[in-house]
């Protein structure tokens, strides 16, 4: 599966102010997209799931430009989830308030739709981490996401989720049989080989979850033909 390369100076400002569709980026995520389309096990709807090996890998980053690619490219009702309680970063992404979010729909019972926030993209809406609690484990019981994940599935076309990495901490893990699909984002030159390999391993024993990795190149680690200019990528239209 085709990866993508995203800067860190995207974290400065709101990740809306820097997606621009007709970007590189914009191509590998429809790439990314089209891909998952022909992987799917029937039915319209799709669920989700990014993860990485261990921290720092950019699977926020990379689970935000796919949710505004899936909202903006195949109009298609998008909502992402950050189920990342622990580290959640999709609020400080898109500029919103972590509040009012998971943790509010688990421990005061609000109902999921209520606890959705609009983006500037007509088609996308976020559902954040909420507020910090100490019990995260307790928040993370499968009964729990497949409530959030089921009615969620009612109002969305695509849902894109924004889970823990591997292996530091169980919690993907425990709810990943709730997805439809799993990507893994690999930080090239970075992540050691075998702590990628045991991030893969984790997920064999469910069904066969993981359809694909994200090389997340930010270090520009790949050989040359790997690179976007390589292949000319400021192919623009032209009037004449």
């Amino acid at each position: 599966m085709s990866g993508a390369v995203l800067t860190e100076k995207s974290k400065l400002i709101s990740i809306q102010d820097v997606f621009n569709p007709e970007s590189p980026e914009s191509t590998e995520f429809r790439r990314i997209l089209l891909n998952l389309d022909k992987s799917k096990k029937g039915g319209n709807k799709q669920v989700i799931l990014i993860t990485s090996a261990t921290l720092s890998e950019g699977k926020s980053m990379t689970s935000s430009f796919l949710a505004m690619t899936s909202a903006s490219y195949k109009n298609s009702k998008t909502l992402l989830i950050d189920f990342d309680l622990r580290r959640p970063t999709i609020h400080k992404l898109f500029g919103v308030n972590r509040v009012g979010g998971i943790s509010e729909i688990i421990l005061n019972d609000l109902a999921p739709k209520k606890a959705v926030k609009p983006t500037n993209l007509d088609k996308l809406d976020l559902l954040t981490a909420g507020k910090f609690a100490d019990n995260i484990s307790e928040l993370v019981k499968v009964s729990n996401v497949h409530r959030i994940i089921e009615e969620m599935k009612f109002y969305y076309d695509t849902i894109i989720v924004d889970s823990p990495p591997l292996i530091p901490v169980m919690d993907t893990l425990i709810f990943v049989e709730e997805f439809d699909a799993v990507l893994l984002v690999v930080k090239a030159g970075v992540t050691q080989r075998a702590i990628v390999s045991r991030a893969r391993d984790l997920l064999a024993n469910h069904n066969g979850k993981l359809v694909g990795v994200i090389m997340n190149n930010m270090t520009n680690s790949l050989p040359y033909y790997y690179n976007q200019n390589y292949y000319g990528y400021n192919y623009k239209s032209s009037e004449k």
